[in-house]
């Protein structure tokens, strides 16, 4: 991989990734596209940092308030109640779901789920979902309303953006509108849940990288990883903006479309599944 390319990797991660609509599957499609390959899982993984951090920046003041009150309601009872308390446990027992099938299905998600037929299908199919529950959705509860059935709920449908084309976001997203959360409060609490998931994985990988299928080093991917953080806040205030009065319905459109596209473009052999 050159500098170039890993800028435009990076400004794809950070476009994409907070976005409803799978940044695994555009670093997957687009490099393919390209004729660049497939940048891999290690890659994509460790590059997604970014823009984790990039959510680190742009929350640190309620990650800062959850977190501590969390440690502080350990030893004092009285705290236990409070609403960042409990995040505190939401978001680790919600978390669980995707570190557990992460480390059992390991070598699947690097193999067989990177397939664009799969990725194709579900761009298409979890667009529908997230079309159906914004539609239907209620918008009755905010984030004073999260429950643990809620929370484990949520993180399950975090665990299905294993998948390339499911997207983390899009996936906590629609199962927060089914269950009747507003989009803004679903979209927050999607960005937190997905923080100790995606900064695990990432660490996870990082020994990946000298020995990537198509030797990536660690220039380009740092390299990326920067461009990704810059690009991803940028797209965190825009999405949050956006959700205050407006629909995903335009997402939903773009995800069939392109999970369309790409589908017919494996069938045509243009891409390589």
């Amino acid at each position: 991989m050159n500098y170039l390319e890993a800028i435009v990797l990076g400004l794809i991660q950070g476009l994409t990734e907070f976005l409803p609509i799978s940044s695994s599957a555009h670093l997957r499609i687009f490099p393919e596209l390209f004729g660049w390959g497939d940048p891999g899982a290690a890659f994509t993984a460790v590059i997604q940092i970014g823009t984790e951090l990039a959510v680190l920046l742009y929350f640190w003041k309620d990650i800062w308030r959850i977190g501590s009150t969390w440690v502080r309601s350990l030893f004092r009872a009285e705290l236990r109640g409070q609403l960042d308390a409990r995040m505190g446990w939401y978001i680790i027992v919600g978390s669980l779901p995707i570190v557990i099938l992460g480390i059992l299905l390991k070598d699947v998600i690097e193999s067989d789920f990177r397939n664009l037929w799969v990725i194709g299908t579900t761009l298409i199919v979890l667009g529908v979902v997230l079309g159906l529950a914004d539609r239907f959705g209620g918008q009755r509860k905010s984030l004073k309303n999260l429950s643990l059935r809620d929370a484990v709920l949520m993180g399950l449908a975090q665990a299905a953006a294993l998948v390339p084309g499911v997207s983390r976001s899009g996936a906590t997203i629609s199962m927060g509108r089914a269950l009747g959360y507003e989009r803004a409060t679903a979209t927050r609490y999607a960005f937190l849940l997905a923080i100790p998931a995606v900064i695990g994985a990432g660490i996870f990988e990082l020994k990946e990288i000298p020995h990537g299928h198509n030797d990536y080093g660690w220039g380009p991917t740092l390299l990326a990883t920067v461009v990704s953080f810059v690009v991803g806040y940028a797209a965190i205030a825009w999405l949050l903006r956006y959700v205050a009065t407006k629909s995903f319905t335009p997402f939903v459109l773009y995800r069939v479309l392109l999970g369309g596209a790409t589908l017919l473009l494996v069938a045509a052999g243009v891409l390589t599944a």
